[in-house]
């Protein structure tokens, strides 16, 4: 039995923010109802055209849709008579708008007393940007961590989310603590996660070292500090050291990449002089770098137990021998959208994720009729709903 097996959860969200809180619970096994719009729903279906994307499979996945006109008189009964059942709501609307829908916390909480109410925002319930719009770029920006990512001479902005990704993560880890404190309790609780500040909190050390020792951060701060370096080779393939602290990862990759010299040299004899000189110090490594294959450097650093890696592309990591001994990937299928390669949660209880449930993203309004069956409606009312564009 998974470990939240039993533990009911509706989600009124969209996009990833909270979609990811949800699929992270549904990975540990909840059930998870995810109510959406009935033209179109989550706003991620549509990305790269249809309604199934990629995009919104990725953080769908082991989640029932039901289909409801939250605008409409029955849809909001047939949401509250769901929301009294559950023991978690996750939101990522703006601030104001469960409140609309006659969904916010006081009524929610006065219905059912256990609840856990999790609403997520962009900046906040409250504050001068209350209101705005938010999306990864923004939080990214806004937080201090582009900074720590951008060239300022060419600015561009790269990579995959990570203010979205982080704040559903956040989002779960502040719902787990209330379902646990709820055992002793018996009471729910509000959880309130903004992306501002889910960003903020995910790059601590920078803060340590601007507010204690006036260091300014920026792009190559952290990589100088851990000796961090990426290197190119002679069959144009990449990989990426790091050498950290201690001194026999230096002295290990100087002897692998053949750089004794450096040893020798009065720029590099400590690890506060390679922090000092460290575009001096990658230069060196590069120029080494650059005149045998990866293979035969791997070999030499593994000889000498330097921490390293290839720079693998996306379509390498399915094959590397980790990643296939780990069995990272799993394969789903549903009966009408196929084959769907997942990525397993990377958390092992008791040495196993056996307990994980493995179900494709819901189409929109897949289990509609299901979800509904279990709230007392029999056929002929939810063809009738249905006729009304309720569902």
């Amino acid at each position: 039995m998974a470990a939240l097996t039993g533990i009911r959860v509706v989600e009124f969200t969209n996009m990833i923010t909270g979609p990811v809180a949800g699929c992270m619970l549904a990975d540990l096994g909840a059930d998870i109802v995810k109510v959406e719009n009935p033209k179109g729903g989550d706003l991620f279906r549509t990305f790269r055209g249809g309604l199934y994307s990629p995009y919104f499979q990725s953080y769908n996945r082991n989640k029932r849709s039901l289909t409801l006109d939250l605008r409409s008189d029955k849809g909001r009964e047939i949401a509250i008579d769901l929301v009294k059942r559950a023991d978690v709501l996750i939101e990522n609307f703006r601030p104001g708008v469960m409140d609309r829908l006659g969904l916010g916390l006081e009524a929610m909480q006065k219905l059912n007393p256990k609840l856990i109410y999790c609403s997520i925002t962009g900046f906040g319930p409250d504050g001068p940007y209350k209101d705005r719009p938010a999306y990864d770029a923004v939080a990214q920006a806004i937080s201090g961590l582009s900074s720590l990512f951008l060239d300022p001479d060419a600015p561009q902005i790269t990579g995959p989310t990570i203010s979205d990704n982080m704040t559903g993560i956040y989002a779960c880890y502040g719902i787990m603590g209330a379902l646990v404190e709820r055992q002793r309790t018996g009471k729910g609780r509000l959880i309130e996660v903004n992306m501002l500040e889910a960003t903020i909190a995910f790059f601590p050390d920078p803060w340590g070292n601007w507010t204690q020792l006036s260091i300014v951060p920026g792009p190559l701060m952290r990589v100088s500090a851990s000796q961090s370096h990426a290197l190119k080779c002679a069959d144009g393939k990449l990989m990426s050291v790091h050498l950290s602290s201690q001194e026999k990862f230096w002295t290990g990759c100087v002897d692998a990449l053949h750089c004794e010299h450096l040893l020798k040299d009065p720029r590099f004899e400590s690890r506060p002089k390679r922090i000092e000189n460290y575009a001096a110090l990658g230069a060196e490594f590069r120029k080494a770098a650059i005149a045998k294959p990866r293979a035969y450097w791997m070999e030499r650093l593994e000889k000498n137990d330097v921490p390293f890696a290839p720079v693998h592309s996306l379509s390498e990591v399915f094959d590397d021998p980790q990643v296939q001994h780990l069995d990272t990937f799993a394969e789903m299928h549903h009966p009408t959208e196929g084959k769907i390669t997942a990525i397993r949660r990377p958390v092992w209880i008791d040495g196993s994720r056996d307990d994980q449930p493995l179900n494709p993203a819901p189409v929109l309004g897949e289990q509609t009729d299901e979800v509904l069956g279990e709230l007392g409606f029999d056929k002929d009312k939810i063809a009738e709903l249905r006729k009304q564009g309720v569902v």
